[in-house]
């Protein structure tokens, strides 16, 4: 393992100049204090974890101090914005402080978010604050142990500045890590500002460090946007099936690698809702659960006429066409899965679409279902699930559905169990934990954020003293309300 100080360094982006991004500093924040660390992060950079005690961790992280062959910069980008194109955004709080080569020869970005403004702050100030921060850090984590492809998070390191939003907060910074950070919006960038040249550079640098194997194929920008697609439609896939909705899925927060890029005011359904909004500033649900699938297909749409200089139109058309048959070949795996179904029946579909529909409007707790549904065997788990249904008919027909296929698939229940266990939560990142935990760490005291930090990254399975982690939240919790202020 190695120490901060034997990191090495290979800043690619950076090397693409000026007109793709601006060398700037970070701005430090003040009396800094790690908040919380993530050792599987760290594991990505090869880092001991005792390197997270040192003074001079916490001090990197806070922009005191930088690695002498790091190379500080803020990403230039565009996007659409709720449907409008704003022709000019950028990193407005956050540096890409370098690339690092691990062991395995993969680059990972050092991404700080909080960092002080840029030439794309606009009107910020560039600051984080810590609950965003401390958001971020739980989303990123908890996602990536429950096999959804995500950026992840290193640390949040709290301090002592000022920063004003809805109400005084403190600062804080949060260190990012991604094998990229070029989104939808840098392609967008340079499209709408028809420099070519630069379109040609950006492309050219994403296949050989992002997509090498699509330099092997006769149109290797093609190549890329499927790719891209099917990535895409495999991450949404996982955003469904798990109930994970993003809150602000922009063009710029979608990530040319298909991974969950870029939290705010993200939450996990607590009660299922198909038209639940997750974001106080959505008013009108443009990216509420139900539309994640058709915002992902429009984004998709958006980066492929940034595309048109290079990929014929009717060739991007004919790709884009493979999302949706793509994602719900995924999400119906994925749901099956959770079902205990080992097998592929045409009827599966509207097994599934049918529970939804039970479910809305009977107040069922979307996550606790499927994992009490393992709990026993299928006509006990059945039983105990029932009262939670307003349609009791209803229910009792689909029941008897479920309980046929369960019966023709066969196997035992101690297999049946570990099966669902496997991929049914028992610990999910809901707003009213993270949102106690924000309030110890405001406070002063991190035990917590700690605490839920490590619940979560292993949420399948039982953690003897930690039930108030897996229970359903109370009435408040259902109700808070979360905006993209940051």
């Amino acid at each position: 393992m190695k120490t901060l100080e034997a990191l090495e360094f290979d800043n690619r982006f950076a090397r693409l100049g000026d007109d793709f991004s601006t060398a700037i500093q970070p701005k430090p924040i003040e009396n800094p204090k790690l908040v919380v660390v993530s050792e599987a992060a760290m594991a990505l950079l090869d880092l001991d974890v005792a390197e997270a005690q040192r003074p001079e961790f916490t001090e990197i992280f806070s922009g005191h101090k930088l690695w002498d062959t790091a190379d500080s910069r803020a990403m230039v980008y565009s996007g659409h914005q709720f449907g409008s194109y704003n022709p000019r955004l950028g990193d407005g709080r956050g540096l890409l402080l370098g690339e690092v080569i691990n062991d395995k020869g993969e680059h990972w970005d050092l991404h700080l978010k909080g960092a002080g403004m840029t030439p794309y702050s606009r009107m910020g100030d560039g600051r984080a604050v810590l609950r965003s921060s401390i958001r971020e850090f739980l989303a990123s984590e908890a996602l990536y142990a429950l096999g959804i492809p995500s950026s992840r998070a290193l640390c949040v390191t709290g301090s002592t500045t000022e920063v004003i939003r809805e109400r005084v907060e403190t600062g804080a910074m949060l260190l990012r890590l991604a094998q990229s950070h070029i989104r939808f919006g840098h392609f967008e960038y340079f499209y709408y500002t028809q420099r070519n040249d630069l379109l040609e550079k950006l492309g050219q640098h994403v296949l050989e460090a992002h997509y090498p194997k699509c330099l092997e194929q006769p149109d290797p920008y093609a190549a890329f946007f499927r790719e891209v697609v099917e990535r895409n439609a495999e991450l949404i896939a996982y955003w469904q099936a798990y109930g994970f909705c993003h809150g602000v899925m922009n063009t710029d927060n979608m990530s040319i690698l298909g991974i969950t890029f870029d939290f705010g005011p993200y939450a996990f359904l607590d009660d299922f809702d198909a038209h639940f909004i997750c974001n106080h500033s959505d008013y009108s649900g443009r990216y509420s659960y139900s539309n994640q699938v058709p915002i992902a297909h429009w984004n998709l749409a958006a980066l492929a006429q940034a595309l048109t200089p290079r990929v014929p139109v009717e060739t991007l058309k004919g790709i884009l066409e493979l999302f949706l048959p793509l994602y719900e070949a995924h999400y119906q795996a994925l749901m099956r899965r959770r079902l205990g179904l080992m097998t592929e029946q045409a009827a599966d579909k509207e097994l599934i679409e049918r529970l939804l529909s039970l479910m809305q409007g009977s107040a069922v707790d979307y996550s606790l279902f499927f994992r009490r549904l393992g709990d026993e065997v299928p006509e006990q788990a059945i039983a105990a699930l029932r009262n939670d249904f307003v349609d009791l008919a209803g229910f009792d027909e689909w029941s008897r559905q479920y309980l046929s296929r369960t019966e023709q698939e066969g196997g035992d229940q101690p297999a049946r169990q570990e099966r669902m266990h496997a991929v049914n939560p028992l610990y999910v990142l809901r707003n009213y934990l993270a949102q106690q935990a924000i309030e110890q760490a405001e406070a002063g005291n991190y035990e917590e954020v700690r605490q839920l930090h490590k619940v979560l990254t292993r949420p399948f399975e039982e953690q003897p003293g930690n039930d108030r982690f897996a229970q359903r939240p109370p009435d408040w919790g259902k109700h808070l309300e979360i905006s993209c202020s940051s």
